[in-house]
């Protein structure tokens, strides 16, 4: 695809915004290594909420929405909209809460909830498994979208991609610091979003679509619409496996288990990471707590139909193959034939021939429905062909100008991503990591140095990591499995006292090796029914281990309750005891009221999710049921204006740590 000079000033012309901005708080940012990585606790929410949806909206999500819609429709997205119930969980509940800690990241949070040695090693280990690990693994699957936008759009290699798409967000992350990352994801998010809409826009004008309702009547399309899974019949009356599978898959299990049982890089249950890293900059509580809440409404009622309208549009310009034809592809796959080039090809991949490495991959092509896109795209290399490349093939439509801004657009978003999880993921090597176990007399000039080297280490072994993976699906599928059983535990730690540094450090090494062994051992389970089982397993022993092990010791529980002032019957037993001994436990906070907590939280997943299908029904045409929803959306969201005061407190203190 050839660019004009048009298309190109745009690019470049973010290029130099975002490193315009670096520059211009370079000097503040390397102050202190609060500055680098809080921006000295004095942000408004607004400014935090634009950053955090910027954050989510990265390179990926689209093409991992895309992936959604063409496999199992628009119901596939119930996948992440489940995550809904944590957000809301977090906004009238959590956000207090984490800002109130005075922490300068969520995994020091344990050292002041935990005691003992067991408390400081798990703050050492967690800082490098999410901070290193975890953040690389999301970073390479934002990568990943780098690479398939750059192969589809411009002809590039992988490695090209990947280089090109990280040196400039490396540059100006390694300046500004946290400061320079809000402040450009203020901005990267309205360019992002106006791209987005353009795409759809572009996208419904296609030669081959020209209106809705043409677009909505098409064969392939009219199938994937519905916003709820529909269960299916076979001839003889009886609901057939897939149909099960997609409806326990995308909706039941994350509805009924995934959104509390699940830590996911964003929506982690309690709060944590880059939204607790925003909260804890905060200038309040209130200003923490309306952060999230727009982050929410935002992520969830806005953003997701422009892409949905696009992945519709690519099942009409690059459709499926035909039912019919993937379960001919999957019979032929199992023929002696083809079993027995496969296996010739693991054994010694010289010695068969290319006709039969053509064939071998063609077949598996058909059977996952992509012989259209592999047919459109011939240089993009064969691991890097699935569903979700249909969104940039999608974008080689849009005239020029418009092209060069929505490929601006995702560059943005990849530089808000991988901006944010640069600096999140070296504040926990800086402060949870160098500073409390290497040196912890380091001045903050080299707190900040040992920032910006980490942010150039991460972001190289990301790109590595990228090259190896061949879908966003993949990367979020392995996501969930590795954070499955944990998300209960992060919620309870905060309300009830028995928790310990013990049952977190079990339920980490029981997730992951659980995640491990499904997915290594010969089991062959729908991923929804591994989810279920590292839930399981991984919940009964960290429970058990919390109620073998020795608890917090009391000094420790005492200082957590007068500094955070957690509420509910799990910390009765603390208070009561203090006051035995002759030491009332006072705390200059309001308890939170968890039952008030809990119904708006209720109230708000009901505004927004009727909100984000109102907007599809009115798109559908559907405006009898659309406007039900906008009525519900409007009764929610007036509700929790008269709730809002008495759930946020009278919380107007500038503090800071």
């Amino acid at each position: 695809m050839e660019l004009t000079m048009l298309d190109w000033a745009f690019i470049f012309g973010f290029f130099a915004l975002a490193l315009g901005i670096g520059l211009s708080v370079a000097r503040q940012a390397g102050k202190s290594s609060e500055d680098f990585f809080l921006s000295g606790r004095n942000m408004p929410w607004w400014l935090l909420g634009f950053s955090m949806v910027a954050t989510t909206f990265s390179t990926d999500t689209p093409n991992f929405v895309t992936n959604l819609v063409r496999k199992d429709g628009v119901s596939g997205n119930w996948m992440w909209w489940a995550f809904l119930l944590t957000g809301m969980l977090t906004v009238f509940v959590y956000a207090k809460l984490w800002r109130r800690s005075k922490v300068l990241t969520d995994v020091e949070f344990y050292e002041i909830r935990y005691s003992g040695k067991t408390a400081a090693f798990l703050r050492g280990f967690r800082a490098l498994y999410l901070g290193v690990f975890f953040n690389i693994m999301i970073m390479g699957a934002v990568s990943l979208a780098a690479i398939k936008i750059g192969s589809v759009m411009l002809g590039l290699a992988p490695w090209e991609s990947i280089l090109y798409a990280s040196i400039v967000t490396v540059v100006f992350s390694t300046l500004g610091g946290f400061k320079g990352v809000l402040l450009t994801d203020c901005v990267l998010f309205v360019v992002a979003m106006i791209g987005a809409v353009a795409a759809a826009v572009f996208a419904v004008q296609h030669a081959d679509i020209g209106t809705l309702t043409n677009l909505f009547s098409n064969e392939q399309v009219a199938e994937k619409l519905s916003i709820i899974p529909q269960l299916k019949q076979d001839t003889n009356g009886a609901i057939t496996d897939d149909s099960l599978n997609l409806m326990m898959g995308v909706l039941i299990v994350p509805l009924a288990v995934q959104w509390w049982s699940v830590w996911y890089p964003g929506s982690e249950p309690g709060g944590g990471g880059y939204l607790a890293q925003r909260m804890l900059a905060a200038k309040n509580e209130k200003h923490a707590t309306g952060a999230v809440l727009f982050f929410n409404v935002t992520h969830y009622a806005l953003r997701p139909w422009p892409w949905i309208i696009v992945a519709l549009c690519s099942l009409v310009v690059f459709p499926m193959d035909s039912q019919r034809d993937r379960d001919a592809a999957a019979k032929e796959l199992n023929s002696p034939q083809i079993v027995q080039i496969q296996e010739d090809i693991n054994a010694d991949p010289t010695k068969v021939d290319q006709a039969s490495k053509d064939k071998l991959q063609a077949l598996k092509f058909q059977k996952d429905g992509l012989t259209a896109l592999r047919e459109a795209f011939p240089n993009t290399p064969d691991d890097k062909i699935g569903h979700d490349l249909a969104y940039p093939a999608m974008l080689q439509s849009l005239p020029h100008g418009w092209l060069g801004l929505v490929l601006a657009s995702l560059v943005a978003a990849y530089m808000s991503t991988i901006s944010t999880h640069l600096n999140w993921g070296s504040s926990y090597v800086v402060n949870d990591f160098y500073k409390r176990f290497i040196k912890p007399e380091a001045k903050d000039k080299e707190l900040v140095l040992v920032g910006r080297l980490s942010t150039v280490v991460m972001m190289v072994i990301a790109a590595l990591f990228a090259l190896q993976l061949t879908s966003a699906l993949q990367a979020f599928e392995i996501l969930l499995q590795i954070g499955a059983g944990t998300g209960l535990l992060f919620i309870l730690r905060w309300f009830w006292w028995r928790v310990n540094a013990i049952s977190e450090v079990v339920g980490m090494v029981v997730s992951f090796v659980v995640a491990v062994t499904l997915a290594l051992g010969p089991w062959k389970m729908e991923a929804w029914q591994s989810l279920l089982v590292g839930v399981g397993i991984t919940t009964a022993c960290w429970v058990t281990a919390t109620l073998l092990t020795r608890p917090t010791d009391v000094a420790t529980l005492r200082s957590f309750c007068k500094l955070i002032n957690p509420s509910g019957p799990g910390w009765r037993k603390v208070y009561k005891q203090a006051e035995v001994d002759g030491q009332p436990i006072e705390s200059v906070h309001e308890s939170v009221n968890l039952p008030r907590g809990i119904l708006c939280m209720v109230l708000g997943s009901m505004g927004v999710y009727a909100a984000l299908f109102a907007v599809g029904m009115f798109l559908y045409g559907n405006t009898g049921i659309a406007s039900i929803l906008t009525g519900i959306a409007v009764v929610c969201t007036i509700v929790l204006m008269v709730l809002w005061s008495k759930v946020c407190g009278d919380s107007t203190e500038e503090t800071t740590a």
